[in-house]
C-alpha cells in the first residue's frame, strides 16, 4: 500500500493567507491531488468525488442539489470537490453560496483540466479565488535532499520530506509521479506505459476536447519527442501530416489539461537580436518517455541522458517558480547567432543564468555561454550556475560556479 507523504504546497492551501477563500488546486492526473483532499479533510468535512460515477450523474442532473445539501447542514463544513471539470455547473453554486457567506464554508476544488471551466465566471473574478496547483515530486519532498544553491524553497520548522530519494538515472527515466515514486521499476513501467491509454480515454475522449482522436493520439508522440526543442509548427505539420491551426489547438489543450508548458524567450530589452520562438515541454520525464513510446530502458540515456536531463532540470525549476509565485519565472535565451543559455531564472533581486550538462567533468567551455549572458546584462546579472553531474563545486570562472544537481 503506497503511503501518504507531505507535499510542499499542502501548507499553502490549508495556510491562514487562504482562510476565508475558494481554494482551486489544479494539475495534471496522478499528481497527488485527490490524496491531498484526503490528508486536508477532517471527520464532519464533505467530499463530493466527481470520479465517481453515480455521484457524477446525480450532480449533472440537479447541479442545484449541491446547495440544497449544504443549506442543509446547518454549520459551517470544509467542502472538498475532487475533479471539478466532470460538473464544472457546480462552480455557479460554490459561488453563490460563497457570496452568501464567506466564512460559513471552506471550499477547497481539484481539477485536471481548465479547457472546461473557462466559461465560468468564477475562475476569473478576483477576490474570491485563491488558485493552487499541484506537480510531480520537487527535490525538497523527497528523502536526503540538499540545500538548493539555485532556489530555495522555503520549508516548514518541522518539514521531514517522505517520498524516497532516487538516482538521477531513475529519475529522467521514470519521472517524478508521486505514486511512481514509491514503485519498482516493472511496476512504474506498466504504470507510465497505461498513463497514455488513461489520458487520452479519461481526459480527451469523454471530455470531447478534440474532434479527432486518432489524430491527436499522434500528435502526441511527435510532441513528446519534440520536447525541449524550439517550436516548429511548420516542420511538426509536415512530419505528422496535421494542420498547423490543429496542431496550435492540440498543444493548447495539452497546457488546458496540465500535462505541459510553454517555456518562452528572456524578455531582454534589446530583442532584435534574439529568438523569440518558445520551447514546450512535457510535465514529468517518466510520462514524456511513455508518450513518446521509449523503451523504460537504461540504455536510452546513451542518446537521451542529455535531452532527459535538461527536461528534468527544466520542469523541477518551473515547478518550484509556480509554487514561489509570480515574482518567480523561467525562459531561455538565444540570439540569433547561435548563442544559447538554457535557462535564465529571474527571482526577486537577481536574473541568474543556468546551463545544464550531461557531464562529471566540467570545464571553462561550458560556461562561455553564460559569461556572454553576462556581459549583456550586467544590471541585473552577475553570477552563473552549470548544474551537472559534479561530485562536487567547481568555480568554473570569477562569475560561474559548476555544481552537483542534488544542490539545483
Amino acid at each position: 500500500m503506497k503511503k501518504m507523504f507531505p507535499r510542499w504546497v499542502q501548507g499553502r492551501v490549508s495556510g491562514p493567507a487562504s482562510r476565508k477563500k475558494i481554494k482551486l488546486l489544479f494539475g495534471a492526473r496522478q499528481t497527488g491531488k485527490s490524496t491531498l483532499l484526503k490528508e486536508l479533510s477532517g471527520p464532519e468535512s464533505i467530499l463530493i468525488n466527481l470520479q465517481d460515477r453515480a455521484e457524477r450523474s446525480r450532480f449533472e442532473r440537479n447541479p442545484e442539489e449541491l446547495a440544497g445539501m449544504l443549506k442543509a447542514v446547518g454549520r459551517p463544513r470544509t467542502v472538498l470537490i475532487d475533479e471539478i471539470q466532470k460538473v464544472p455547473q457546480l462552480l455557479d453554486d460554490v459561488q453563490a453560496l460563497y457570496d452568501e457567506n464567506p466564512s460559513r464554508y471552506n471550499f477547497i476544488i481539484t481539477g485536471s483540466s481548465s479547457r472546461k471551466l473557462k466559461g465560468f465566471s468564477i475562475n476569473l473574478i478576483p477576490g474570491r479565488v485563491h488558485q493552487y496547483h499541484a506537480f510531480p515530486v520537487i527535490s525538497c519532498e523527497r528523502k536526503k535532499y540538499k540545500d538548493s544553491a539555485v532556489l530555495r524553497m522555503p520549508l516548514e520548522n518541522k518539514w521531514a520530506p517522505g517520498f524516497p530519494a532516487s538516482g538521477i538515472e531513475d529519475m529522467l527515466l521514470y519521472g517524478n509521479l508521486p505514486g511512481i515514486t514509491q514503485e519498482k521499476p516493472e511496476s512504474a513501467r506498466a504504470t507510465l506505459e497505461a498513463y497514455a491509454e488513461l489520458y487520452i480515454e479519461e481526459e480527451i475522449r469523454k471530455e470531447s476536447l478534440v474532434r479527432n482522436v486518432g489524430q491527436f493520439s499522434r500528435f502526441l508522440e511527435l510532441a513528446a519527442l519534440e520536447s525541449g526543442t524550439i517550436m516548429n509548427l511548420t516542420g511538426l505539420s509536415q512530419q505528422s501530416g496535421i494542420a498547423v491551426s490543429t496542431l496550435s489547438v492540440f498543444y493548447q489543450v495539452l497546457v488546458d489539461t496540465f500535462v505541459g508548458y510553454w517555456l518562452r524567450p528572456f524578455a531582454s530589452r534589446n530583442r532584435k537580436r534574439l529568438l523569440t520562438t518558445p520551447k514546450f515541454y512535457f510535465f514529468d520525464t517518466g510520462v514524456r518517455n511513455a508518450l513518446a513510446r521509449l523503451a523504460f530502458d537504461k540504455n536510452i540515456l546513451k542518446l537521451q541522458a542529455g535531452t532527459l536531463f535538461e527536461q528534468w532540470v527544466t520542469t523541477e525549476l518551473l515547478h518550484r517558480c509556480s509554487y514561489l509565485g509570480r515574482e518567480y519565472k523561467l525562459s531561455f535565451w538565444k540570439t540569433v547567432t547561435g548563442v544559447e543559455v538554457d535557462l535564465i531564472l529571474e527571482k526577486p533581486g537577481e536574473t541568474i543564468p543556468i546551463e545544464v550538462k550531461w557531464t562529471d567533468s566540467p570545464s571553462y567551455n561550458d560556461a562561455k555561454s553564460l559569461e556572454i549572458f553576462l556581459d549583456a546584462n550586467p544590471k541585473i546579472s552577475s553570477r552563473g550556475f552549470v548544474v551537472c553531474r559534479t561530485p562536487h563545486r567547481i568555480q568554473l570562472t570569477k562569475r560561474v560556479t559548476a555544481i552537483p544537481y542534488a544542490e539545483l
